[in-house]
């Protein structure tokens, strides 16, 4: 199927107790057993079966199963939010005394993650000075356990070079992990260039109505751990927090999200909702088409606000003169995302009267509702950090983040336009 049926029909067909063709919420915590011999066969994944919701919940296992297939993959785990994805995943492939590297341009709390909580931890972060692989690559050494980058950064609206970003990850034998939030499996599918490991905050364009946390990790199911044991012990040898098991043997290709589900989800438990399942669910089936009216407004905001003189710049990749307009042709279809930045003439004070301005405009830190949103990211998703990191991250002290929604184009720019008059005079 294409991914446009896949995101309606994937990983269900109709309930077969009562044919119901909705997917229906399986809200419950537990799941009796036939006998004590069957409940030990589950424990043991000797047998197919639902145990405790903490581990897997079949709502939830439908949505593993469509994200999996819209992203390629050969198996999903969803989770709480964005942020437990990054984490799992990033957990997943470290150690002590280990480290990732990564683009310098990321979600605020993704940076917060990387930069105070995992050195804690004992593992490093590195942060390239740019997206270019060749940058990222001059920072891995022997303990380097894998890549990252968002496939667009946020609030950046940079574009990475995936393929080449793989290509580095694999000459020295770890694997790309990829947010792919922003432009989703509809607009790119970065296992095609490459990825092995690809998360996403369903919270944002996925969920679509800004109602529901969620987060989901997908593995790709192409990375070789069995070849690369000695680099990658987690996966090769006995686990003794579960009965010895070796997630090589046992899960195959799906090693990886066999390993985040039995560690991580079983032990640490930020579980994602039936109900929130069953709602991103009900997000996805509309995602194709929402995201194709995200982007054609975007695209007629960015030249609105280009064509205004009392717009200083407009940082967004589908202009022919942007750094990362071949990246858009190449990943993106030509199709530049609905993210975009700008600033305005008069700096801080000017931007923070347009913001203040704003009516259709929702003020606030989420992106990829239906609705047009607005942030500062400065002052709200990039506070904690420093004005340099916030400058590498594409953060300015008067920056105004956009995420263009679906709304008729002439009520947007009508809002922008009112707005602007309030913040500066021509």
């Amino acid at each position: 199927m294409k991914r446009e049926t896949i995101a309606i029909h994937g990983g269900f067909d109709a309930d077969p107790a009562t044919k119901a063709v909705a997917v229906p919420i399986y809200q419950t915590a537990a799941y009796s057993f036939d006998s004590a011999e069957h409940g030990a066969a589950l424990f043991n994944l000797e047998v197919e079966g639902f145990r405790y919701t903490r581990i897997s919940n079949p709502t939830c296992a439908i949505l593993e199963d469509r994200v999996s297939q819209l992203e390629g993959g050969v198996g999903a785990l969803s989770v709480a939010s964005g942020q437990t994805a990054l984490y799992y995943a990033a957990a997943s492939v470290t150690e002590i005394g280990r480290n990732i590297v990564s683009v310098p341009q990321l979600y605020g709390t993704t940076y917060t993650l990387f930069a105070h909580i995992l050195p804690r931890q004992g593992v490093k972060v590195r942060f390239a000075t740019s997206d270019r692989p060749a940058d990222m690559e001059y920072l891995i050494d022997e303990n380097t356990r894998a890549l990252f980058c968002e496939t667009v950064g946020n609030p950046a609206g940079n574009v990475c070079d995936l393929e080449a970003m793989a290509k580095v990850a694999h000459r020295h034998h770890i694997p790309l992990i990829v947010d792919n939030t922003v432009p989703t499996p509809m607009m790119v599918r970065p296992k095609e260039y490459g990825a092995d490991i690809i998360i996403h905050s369903l919270t944002k364009f996925m969920g679509g109505h800004g109602t529901t946390l969620g987060g989901i990790i997908v593995d790709c199911g192409e990375f070789p751990w069995q070849d690369h044991a000695a680099r990658f012990p987690m996966f090769c040898q006995p686990d003794e927090s579960y009965h010895g098991l070796v997630y090589t043997d046992h899960f195959g290709k799906a090693a990886f999200i066999g390993r985040c589900r039995s560690v991580y989800q079983r032990t640490m438990g930020a579980v994602l909702a039936p109900m929130n399942a069953f709602l991103l669910l009900q997000g996805i089936e509309t995602v194709a088409v929402r995201l194709d009216r995200h982007v054609e407004n975007a695209r007629k905001v960015a030249e609105f606000l280009r064509k205004d003189a009392r717009i200083e710049s407009v940082n967004y990749a589908g202009f022919p003169d942007s750094p990362y307009y071949d990246l858009v042709q190449k990943y993106l279809d030509g199709r530049a995302c609905s993210l975009m930045t700008f600033e305005i003439h008069g700096g801080m004070a000017a931007g923070m009267r347009f913001y203040n301005a704003l009516k259709l405009f929702k003020r606030l830190v989420n992106l990829g509702d239906a609705k047009s949103l607005a942030c500062h990211p400065a002052s709200t998703t990039h506070r904690q950090m420093t004005p340099s990191e916030q400058m590498a991250a594409g953060v300015g002290p008067g920056t105004i983040r956009l995420s263009i929604g679906i709304e008729h184009i002439d009520d947007i720019l009508d809002d922008l336009s009112q707005a602007m008059d309030a913040a500066v005079s021509a």
